[in-house]
């Protein structure tokens, strides 16, 4: 199991924003479970946002008034007799807070409310709940995740990712009608989160090392790649003519079993010697190393992995970087991983 802790610090890499001055405070704190780790920083992060005002956009909206404004639907003001009472029925823009990353995060907070959180904890979210009053609440089901983000909104895009992870983990309902936050965020967005980390780890921890999630170019012999798959890797570390692709891995089973044996999963396997190979052939014509590594994640289970492969003139590794202890280790672990490939 991964402690709470660790995914704080997790999610400092993943959005540098945690690291700001307002944050401090939530980093030397103890949870009991991610849900009150979530509920922690969503407040900071809200009351942050609170002091520069929350975030208004332009609503559509329709309604019966007695003084113009916006467009006259003249159909529906003939249809329900509106001008008997003087009135019109008038379509406008309001530049409202009722938007739609509002109504997420205030859907996110009446959650938690519900959710298994201390009293203190819920204390502080029912004091910032009353600044949405005007603010809708979402089905749940059925948000959009798919958000545009811009110089007026990018400092929601921390936040929205923490309502995301919580509306996520908070499906289960018990019987009393209370919510508990799954055992922990399921594999999808914990991979997401695992992936996002690391390279955002190397790029501030590393900063001699080019950490990127670049794309490779499928190396074909006739310039013809219809219907190819992108090739994009989750981190791509270079420095020099040494390029490391690394691929995070995030399973509740590290390895495949069949009959007793255990083995690696064969798709892992097939992509990163995709991925090695091709880069290999794209920088044929200049000095260069290229090395890939399938790094997985160590959960419960007891297996860990340390194996070096060379495969046609390439070497590639299958690691375990274990997430149990505390992150002074998770951070050791992934220096030695530079210092290995590339000093």
């Amino acid at each position: 199991m991964i402690p709470v802790q660790n995914v704080y610090y997790m999610l400092s890499y993943a959005f540098h924003i945690l690291k700001a001055q307002g944050y401090k405070n939530v980093a030397t704190e103890q949870f009991d479970n991610v849900a009150e780790l979530c509920a922690a920083i969503l407040y900071k992060g809200v009351s942050n946002q609170l002091k520069r005002g929350l975030g208004r956009e332009y609503i559509a909206e329709t309604d019966t008034l007695s003084a113009l404004r916006g467009k006259i639907d003249l159909t529906e003001s003939i249809k329900t007799r509106t001008m008997l009472k003087k009135q019109m029925v008038c379509a406008y823009d309001d530049f409202s807070v009722n938007s739609y990353m509002n109504r997420i995060i205030k859907t996110t907070i009446l959650l938690l409310l519900r959710a298994d959180i201390k009293r203190s904890r819920k204390k502080e979210l029912r004091k910032i709940l009353t600044f949405f009053d005007d603010v809708d609440v979402l089905a749940i089901h059925s948000i959009n995740w798919n958000l545009q983000y811009n110089r007026n909104n990018q400092s929601y895009r921390m936040l929205i990712s923490v309502c995301y992870l919580v509306i996520k983990g908070l499906l289960q309902t018990k019987s009393e009608g209370y919510v508990n936050l799954m055992d922990f965020i399921d594999e999808q967005r914990m991979s997401r989160l695992y992936e996002k980390f690391i390279l955002e780890y190397y790029r501030q921890e590393h900063p001699q090392l080019s950490a990127n999630a670049s794309q490779i170019a499928w190396q074909v012999d006739d310039d013809e790649n219809t219907l190819l798959p992108i090739m994009q890797t989750d981190i791509s570390l270079a420095k020099d003519e040494k390029v490391l692709i690394i691929e995070a891995k995030y399973y509740t089973r590290t390895t495949q079993e069949q009959y007793g044996i255990h083995t690696l999963h064969s798709g892992n396997l097939y992509q990163i010697f995709t991925y090695v190979k091709n880069k290999d052939s794209e920088l044929k014509e200049k000095a260069h190393v290229v090395s890939g590594m399938l790094l997985y994640a160590k959960t419960d289970e007891d297996i860990l992995l340390n194996n070096s492969y060379m495969m046609t003139g390439n070497e590639i590794s299958v690691r375990t970087l274990d997430l149990g202890g505390h992150f002074d280790s998770i951070a050791k672990q992934l220096d030695e991983i530079a210092v290995e490939y590339f000093d």
